[in-house]
């Protein structure tokens, strides 16, 4: 996932990068911009940074969006940070406040969900296309739902986890989010998160073409899963299914916990 000509131009994806404070959110940014890493701390009101990866062999200009975490800079993220192609929503693993401080984002990214939905039943029954997702995130009246994914980072600090990747991991499937753990210092699951976001946009654009506007199944790779019963009506709400977060260079214990998350 690295950038490369093209003769084709890149498809543009704008990204929100969401969570509270000090959980890591500009470390995995700066990572995959700029393969840096820094243990700083610099609260954050708002960055905006640019990037392009081939993906499955085509390339993608990812404008991505680091927002504040803090509480007193909420309000303002809320009226400028909701017309994203994707969210990503990040907490530290180490902090199980900061999981439980998604659930402000979450609300907010699922009523823009439900006004995309609605905007897009609108559109079909006015024979209109699908719109929104040429244009970015200021353009018109979008339809496509966006994309959540949550990610736990600082995964390397084993010895000071609070919350088990377990945990993580039901916390998303059950808001219909798909699932990573991370480390920006040891650059792990970076790259492959971003991918696994691309793709996922890139199939819930597929399939707001063909009319399909909610829950659907995706497999790790964004992929839609075809339907489990027959003459199922695409749109139907089915069970959600697990994330299989693409996990690497993890120590033998991460590897058990992981074995131990999966199998339950």
């Amino acid at each position: 996932m690295r950038p490369t000509s093209d003769p084709q131009p890149p498809v543009p994806i704008s990204i929100t990068i969401c969570g509270d404070g000090g959980c890591g959110k500009s470390s995995i940014t700066l990572r995959l911009v700029r393969s840096q890493w820094t243990s700083d701390y610099d609260p954050t009101i708002e960055d905006s940074y640019s990037v392009t990866r081939r993906i499955d062999g085509k390339s993608y200009h990812l404008s991505l969006t680091d927002t504040a975490g803090q509480e007193e800079y909420r309000g303002m993220w809320a009226s400028s940070n909701l017309g994203a192609d994707a969210f990503l929503m990040v907490y530290d693993i180490t902090s199980s406040d900061s999981l439980d401080a998604l659930s402000y984002f979450n609300d907010l990214i699922d009523m823009e969900a439900e006004t995309r939905i609605d905007n897009a039943s609108r559109a079909q029954k006015a024979g209109l296309a699908p719109h929104g997702h040429r244009g970015g995130a200021g353009s018109g009246a979008r339809t496509v739902p966006p994309v959540k994914i949550i990610a736990g980072n600082k995964c390397d600090l084993q010895e000071s986890r609070q919350v088990p990747a377990a945990q993580g991991l039901d916390w998303a499937r059950r808001r219909g989010c798909g699932f990573m753990e991370t480390s920006a210092r040891l650059e792990v699951n970076i790259e492959e998160t971003f991918a696994l976001i691309v793709r996922r946009v890139v199939e819930a654009r597929r399939l707001a073409e063909l009319g399909v506007l909610d829950n659907t199944d995706m497999d790790r790779r964004g992929v839609t899963k075809p339907p489990h019963a027959a003459g199922q009506r695409p749109g139907r709400r089915r069970p959600r299914p697990r994330e299989a977060p693409q996990a690497r260079r993890f120590s033998g214990a991460q590897d058990r916990q992981w074995r131990a998350a999966w199998s339950q």
